[in-house]
Order: C-alpha cells, then sequence, then structure tokens
C-alpha cells in the first residue's frame, strides 16, 4: 500500500481549547465530517494495473481494508446524527478520548527486539492487552511512540491533524486540496457551511467513506455536499484574500469536476479500455 499508492497529505492546525470552528474538537468533527468529500471531490486512483478496479480511490479501498484497527477513522468521530451544527454545538466524543480508545484498541505491529532478534508481534495482540500483561515484556515510552507512528486513520492527530484520505494530483494540482481543506477550517462561516452540507451524508444508510471511494462525485448525496463545500470554500479564500493564482485553480477544478459531478479518477477511466471489466482486489475479474 505504502509502494503503490498515493496522496496529498494535507496537515492543519489542531485548533484551541474553546467550543466553536476554532477549537480542536470542532476541527476534528468537521474534518471527518467533510473527510467523504474530499475522497470523491479528489477521487483519483481507480485504476490497478492499468485496469478499472470498479473504485474511484482505490487507495481508499485499500488503506480501509488493509488493517481496520489502524486504518479506519475511531468511533464516533463523525458527527453525531439528529443536530443542526452550529459555533457552540456541543459536539458528542471527545477527541482525546476517542483516539485513546483508537490507540489503545489496535493491534501491535511489532515488538523491538534487541540485535537482530525477529520484531514479529504475537498474532492480535492489541496495546491495551501490551499493558495489561500479555506481552513477553512492559511495554515503554518508546514502544508507545512507536505504535502511534503506525496507525494510519484518514485524520491522525499528531499536535496538529494530519488529513490523509486524498489522492495524489496530477501535477501541481495538490494545491487544490490544500487550499480547500484549509479555506473550510479556517473561516467561521464556511466551517459552518461545510458542517451543514456533509451533515446529510451521515443520515444515509452505508459508510460515507465506502461510498466516497466507490463513486466518487457520481453519487447523488456526496455530489449534492462537495458542490456545498466547494462553493463555501471559493468564498472563504475571496474572504481571505488568497493569490487569485490559487483562487482560479480551485474554481478550475470546481468548473471541470465538482460542478459536473466528476473527479480526475474520471478523466483517467476515459481514457481507460472500455470493454476490460473491473477486478476485485485479488485479481479476479468481476462478472458482468
Amino acid at each position: 500500500m505504502m509502494c503503490s499508492t498515493a496522496s496529498v497529505q494535507v496537515c492543519v492546525d489542531a485548533g484551541g481549547e474553546g467550543p466553536g470552528w476554532s477549537g480542536f474538537r470542532w476541527r476534528w468533527h468537521l474534518l471527518h465530517a467533510i473527510g467523504p468529500v474530499l475522497v470523491a471531490a479528489f477521487a483519483n486512483s481507480p485504476l490497478r494495473g492499468g485496469r478499472p478496479t470498479g473504485w474511484k480511490s482505490t487507495r481508499q479501498a485499500i488503506w480501509a481494508r488493509l488493517d481496520p484497527t489502524r486504518t479506519r477513522p475511531p468511533a464516533h468521530a463523525q458527527p453525531p446524527p439528529g443536530r443542526r451544527p452550529g459555533r457552540s454545538w456541543p459536539l458528542a466524543s471527545d477527541p482525546r478520548s476517542a483516539w485513546v480508545d483508537y490507540a489503545l484498541a489496535a493491534e501491535v505491529m511489532c515488538v523491538r527486539r534487541p540485535g537482530a532478534q525477529d520484531w514479529s508481534a504475537p498474532a492480535g495482540l492489541t496495546f491495551r492487552d501490551w499493558l495489561r500483561g500479555a506481552g513477553e515484556r512492559p511495554p515503554t515510552g518508546s514502544d508507545l511512540s512507536y505504535h502511534l507512528s503506525t496507525l494510519f486513520p484518514p485524520v491522525r492527530p499528531r499536535g496538529h491533524l494530519e488529513v490523509r484520505s486524498i489522492d495524489a494530483q496530477p501535477g501541481d494540482g495538490w494545491m487544490v486540496p490544500l487550499a480547500v481543506t484549509a479555506a473550510l477550517l479556517d473561516d467561521p462561516l464556511a466551517a459552518e457551511q461545510a458542517m451543514a452540507a456533509a451533515e446529510a451524508l451521515w443520515h444515509r444508510p452505508g459508510s460515507p467513506w465506502w461510498l466516497a471511494a466507490r463513486h466518487g462525485p457520481a453519487h447523488p448525496a456526496i455530489a449534492a455536499a462537495s458542490r456545498q463545500c466547494f462553493a463555501a470554500a471559493e468564498a472563504a479564500l475571496a474572504r481571505a484574500g488568497e493569490p487569485t493564482a490559487l483562487r482560479q485553480a480551485v474554481t478550475a477544478f470546481a468548473e471541470r469536476y465538482v460542478n459536473r459531478d466528476r473527479c480526475p479518477a474520471d478523466d483517467l477511466l476515459d481514457q481507460a479500455t472500455t470493454n476490460t471489466l473491473p477486478e476485485d482486489f485479488n485479481g479476479h475479474h468481476a462478472q458482468a
């Protein structure tokens, strides 16, 4: 997965202690709420070995299936259902507690040993189990730091917040996801508009992350949320007086893709052989 997939990793400030759009609780929940929108809008990995996989973001599908204990979002990271967001919206789960639970429940990837000894970890050993005495020795602070470095959810806290779910973009297209993500987090009006736009995704059956990876912005609910988020981001960039070239790049992307319910993956699919059936992750052809 690290040698065959690529992403644009966007790192943003974690936020302060206070409530509302500038607080870390809001920013954590907002990034998870709009995460599927970012996956869909910038999906750019529909091929495997030159053949369509049936996914607009094969990268996101691979990462989600790789090891759910370390690659899927923490439980309750998305907005709680049934509430309209606002600056003082009381968020249901605390990001610190959610991250602690997630890290402790993740399986240990390896146990570091001196010299040339094998680093293999016992199968199924979680860090919580290790703390409770299940390992061959007690874990150290260094073991915990290493364990945290092996966790790869879509949004990872590292003192700042890492957005890790956006596919790599062609050329200098990396500027667009960076600008859109920052605008939606750092502008108070855009932050509220983005949360409201994404809320509808979390009242539907099925995981929005899977829908985004599978269909991209071709999914009607994701398409609607994407258009609203991009409109909010464009307005926020204008209010902030960002460079004209950057704003034009975001607008051009929206006009070429978002407003037409397309993503960069569709360009690649247009170029692919049309009579090739999708493959599953084991390389088997899907049934027509």
